[in-house]
């Protein structure tokens, strides 16, 4: 199913497009992204934000000069960081109309029935009254994010969770590639994959930036959790958000890994 035809779907952006080097929010950025964002609802579309950052945001407003190494630092940052992130998308969906909401999950949401069902009561009640649900994992408590991996497998779960039928990535490279681009100029854009292989997993790189904690591999995972369900996943370069209107018009644009759910 191609992403132009969706009427409900999941965007995950991560903290590498949402900040800075230096950490402070790329606030242009977080405007540009609102600013699709309620487009898109314009249009129809129902969209479900997962977004990182919080810890990023954090340490840069406790004025700490790097990220903590210890999980208590870290949960601390990402607690002050959750206030300052909220209060920006906030001020930015305002200025289009639209209300945000904000839910912290943990990634174990899945595994408790209650846990799930009110986490898709909540997600549907919200969408049906025309909000922006904001989604994160809850990294003051959980250690899971912090220690593992970024937000890239929850927005897969989050996607599943909402009924969604497409989930967009956007990060710090335009795509997958068939090898690392940034060490190896030879490296070829894969614009459309149909099944994540074990192979495709092992040779995928580590984290992408500084800043965050996910790489190409925990992409690959949310792809692939993403079609054994049905749904189709993209991955998009962050740094021009309306880069999101060519892969609803159906231009071809970052990698499109192509599932087939239909029911929304």
């Amino acid at each position: 199913m191609g992403f132009e035809s969706m009427k409900r779907i999941v965007i995950k952006v991560g903290t590498s497009t949402l900040t800075y080097e230096n950490g402070r929010p790329h606030l242009r950025r977080i405007d540009q992204l609102a600013k699709v964002i309620a487009d898109l609802k314009n249009s129809g579309r129902q969209v479900v934000l997962v977004s990182s950052g919080a810890i990023a945001v954090g340490i840069n407003r406790l004025g700490l000069a790097e990220r903590p190494k210890d999980t208590r630092g870290k949960q601390a940052a990402a607690a002050v960081g959750q206030c300052d992130l909220m209060a920006l998308y906030d001020r930015a969906f305002a200025e289009y109309g639209y209300v945000t909401a904000q839910i912290l999950l943990n990634r174990d949401v899945i595994e408790y029935p209650e846990r799930k069902a009110n986490a898709i009561n909540t997600i549907e009640a919200l969408l049906e009254l025309g909000a922006v649900p904001i989604i994160n994992e809850n990294d003051s408590i959980s250690v899971e994010e912090i220690l593992f991996g970024d937000n890239d497998n929850l927005s897969a779960i989050v996607a599943s969770l909402s009924n969604a039928q497409g989930l967009i990535i956007l990060t710090d490279i335009d795509g997958y590639y068939d090898r690392d681009p940034r060490s190896d100029p030879s490296a070829r854009l894969i614009a459309k994959v149909d099944c994540v292989t074990e192979e495709m997993l092992a040779s995928a790189g580590g984290t992408g930036s500084n800043r965050g904690t996910g790489g190409m591999r925990t992409k690959l995972e949310a792809a692939k959790y993403c079609l054994e369900r049905g749904m189709s996943m993209a991955i998009l370069a962050g740094d021009q958000p309306a880069r999101l209107y060519d892969l609803f018009d159906g231009r071809a644009v970052g990698t499109v890994f192509e599932g087939g759910k239909s029911n929304v």
